[in-house]
């Protein structure tokens, strides 16, 4: 069965996933505080508008302006697509509030109004074509009734998927939890990235894990990642591994990294078309 998928962008993670995200999947990315979570479905849509895919970015913990200064330290210049009709950020932070907000083109009103969000959504998406969506962060949706978290993605996912938008659910998660932000929403999700910030004998070590990924095989290892000035950077050919309380961040055999390496080539050349 040949599988269409869409490219991350982010160096070692469409390795990790076997040539990246299955097209329409609607991906958590689950983690702590400082995890880099933002910094990722921000880069993921940044790697689609270089190449030509429009996207949406749905902004419900900070206002517009501060996200698109975020991503100008990356290089990653928004302001330009967003004159294309190619860009959309959803401002379902400030509820219209505010000089700046009221020049925001797509404004929740009534940021705790999960319908309203979604018919906002299903306009940018209309108007921009969008392939690619962010959801920064969704868990805030749900924060004060944890009950209706499968609800809330269920909901998303048939608007985004549906339309045919491949997207990033982010999903925060405390320091400690272990989970992925909600109860059922593990279950409601095509995919969960994993990101972790963890102290090992007094050290910080960064690193993610692919839970699940339907519709596609992926590496199933802890690997470590960096956050630089032009974003993420995930060492695919090395994994973390824990001993005795002590973290040790050692190579993978040559063989599992040439497997990655040509399973994620396959659609190297192929940006936005069916895989080979």
């Amino acid at each position: 069965m040949i599988v269409k998928r869409v490219k991350t962008g982010i160096p070692g993670m469409d390795e990790i996933l076997y040539g990246g995200i299955p097209e329409r999947n609607v991906v958590l990315l689950s983690g702590g505080p400082g995890t880099g979570k933002t910094i990722f479905s921000q880069q993921y849509l940044w790697y689609g508008l270089q190449h030509g895919e429009p996207g949406i970015y749905v902004a419900l913990e900070e206002h517009p302006v501060q996200v698109r200064r975020n991503m100008l330290q990356f290089g990653w210049d928004v302001r330009k697509y967003e004159k294309k009709g190619m860009f959309a950020i959803i401002d379902a932070f400030t509820g219209g509030i505010g000089e700046a907000a009221k020049r925001e083109k797509y404004v929740v009103r009534d940021p705790t109004d999960v319908h309203m969000l979604i018919d906002v959504i299903k306009e940018a998406i209309r108007d921009t074509g969008a392939k690619r969506g962010a959801v920064d962060s969704v868990s805030t949706l749900y924060l004060t009734k944890p009950v209706v978290a499968r609800s809330v993605v269920m909901n998303l996912k048939r608007v985004l998927s549906g339309l045919g938008v491949t997207s990033i659910l982010v999903s925060q998660v405390s320091a400690t939890e272990r989970g992925f932000g909600g109860p059922g929403v593990e279950h409601a999700a095509d995919g969960i990235i994993r990101m972790d910030l963890d102290e090992y004998d007094g050290e910080l070590y960064r690193s993610l894990i692919v839970w699940k990924m339907r519709g596609t095989k992926h590496d199933m290892r802890r690997h470590p990642f960096d956050i630089t000035d032009k974003g993420i950077i995930v060492y695919y050919d090395k994994v973390l591994r824990i001993r005795g309380g002590r973290a040790y961040i050692e190579p993978l055999p040559e063989k599992v990294v040439k497997e990655m390496e040509e399973a994620a080539k396959k659609t190297e050349d192929v940006f936005g078309e069916e895989e080979e």
